[in-house]
């Protein structure tokens, strides 16, 4: 799994979920963060949704589901 696989997972549930447009979402969502396994062995990567609240939400609640499936990305 990579921050692209990552975030293609992101989007199909998404607008799976909520609906809008993929461009939109692709918006909110901005970039994957990955860290080094060696500081976050734990998981190591991180998302910031840059969208209104309620997308921000949506896009956290996903990513508390998303971070216990992947909890470790590549890049």
């Amino acid at each position: 799994m990579t921050a692209d696989d990552l975030i293609d997972r992101f989007l199909a549930a998404l607008l799976r979920a909520h609906g809008g447009t993929k461009h939109r979402w692709r918006t909110v969502l901005g970039q994957v963060r990955v860290y080094s396994r060696q500081t976050h062995p734990h998981c190591n990567w991180s998302i910031t949704p840059g969208g209104t609240a309620a997308e921000n939400a949506a896009v956290e609640a996903l990513a508390d589901r998303m971070r216990s499936e992947y909890p470790i990305i590549g890049t």
